[in-house]
């Protein structure tokens, strides 16, 4: 049984990575074969990480090479897409991920259909705000990263699940010695340079005012290239092994941001991250957050600034709360939030789709 992964990036993609290819040992046991397929390779996405200009007639090429493969009648078994086919072009061409005949499974993990339906430019809002409709509409399945996703696809997709972006419970795990190298207090941040730049780069004076109070470090790993240097503030360049290692070194873990629609359709793969890392965490109350984060149990959800500095205050302040959050916050993520339960459960799922589509596709 084959399984074509319509990814919108390569594996350089966390998205790729955490919501398709490392389900792979599930899927390989229950005897699907995976055929990664993605719009765009790494290089375009290690171009945009550092700034450069989309190129069109790249983009344009790889949606004409999609387009063959999908009309070439391509031996797979199940269509896993993610996100949608054919980024910022009309809802029709979407339906062309059904050419083929087999059964499509539709995944999300951001509120992308606010790219278009909130544009600013009327144009884009009036002829593609509703342009997933089609390709959710026609999907056997939707896996979707939170409840505010699954609230827009389950009027669409009768079937339609919420598969939390979870992480591997046997290698994001607590560091196990004392930090010798960082033996400073660290408040640590992970994320992309687009991320960095909405939700992270306004609060850097007052993370640098905190840890100049407790005598602690700033450390992020992913920022901005053109981010300026600062005595508080350590910068790591992302790679994917890495991040583990870079999480160990940290006392608590934050996740800022923003109130709008695009936030409240994050998964909060960053509090998991460092939940998973036995770190205690604070986060703004925006979307997923408030159900990943127990006020007080695993962390602090905070709004306001002061309510930022009083978090932190007291986190870097108290090692044995730490401890005891870090270690509800690990029991959390075992729970719900780990590959080791819902490895078994999507590889089930798929399973399914496949099985209530014997004698149907062509």
């Amino acid at each position: 049984m084959k399984i074509a992964l319509l990814t919108k990036y390569g594996e350089l993609a966390a998205s790729t990575r955490q919501r398709f290819l490392q389900y792979r040992p599930f899927l390989e046991e229950a005897g699907f074969e995976l055929v990664p397929r993605p719009l765009l390779d790494d290089a375009y996405l290690e171009r945009l990480y550092a700034g450069d200009r989309r190129k069109s007639s790249y983009v344009a090429t790889r949606y004409l090479e999609r387009t063959r493969w999908l009309l070439s009648s391509p031996d797979v078994d199940i269509i896993w897409l993610h996100c949608e086919s054919f980024p910022y072009l009309p809802g029709l061409l979407e339906r062309l991920a059904g050419w083929p005949g087999k059964p499509v499974v539709f995944d999300f993990d951001d509120a992308i259909f606010h790219n278009y339906d909130q544009h600013p430019k009327w144009q884009i809002r009036r002829f593609l705000g509703s342009k997933l409709h089609s390709t959710i509409g026609a999907a056997e399945m939707a896996f979707c990263g939170n409840k505010y996703l699954a609230e827009y696809a389950r009027p669409l997709c009768s079937q339609t699940e919420i598969v939390p972006t979870v992480v591997d419970t046997e290698i994001f795990l607590p560091s196990t010695g004392k930090r010798l190298v960082y033996p400073s207090k660290r408040i640590g941040w992970i994320g992309t340079p687009s991320t960095w730049n909405e939700y992270l780069l306004g609060m850097l004076p007052m993370l640098h005012q905190i840890a100049e109070t407790n005598g602690g470090q700033i450390a992020v790993m992913g920022a901005d290239r053109k981010v300026k240097p600062h005595p508080h503030l350590d910068l790591v360049k992302w790679s994917e092994e890495g991040e583990v290692p870079f999480l160990q070194t940290l006392d608590v873990g934050i996740m800022p941001l923003t109130d709008t629609p695009w936030a409240r359709g994050k998964c909060g793969y960053k509090l998991i991250q460092y939940m998973a890392c036995s770190l205690p965490v604070i986060a703004s109350p925006v979307g997923v957050n408030k159900e990943i984060v127990e006020h007080g149990i695993n962390g602090f959800l905070a709004e306001t600034h002061d309510e930022w500095v009083k978090a932190l205050n007291t986190l870097l302040g108290d090692a044995d709360l730490r401890q005891r959050m870090g270690a509800a916050g690990r029991a959390k993520v075992e729970r719900e939030y780990s590959l080791q339960v819902y490895g078994p459960k999507v590889a089930n799922l798929l399973s399914g789709v496949l099985e209530a589509n014997v004698g149907k596709v062509r």
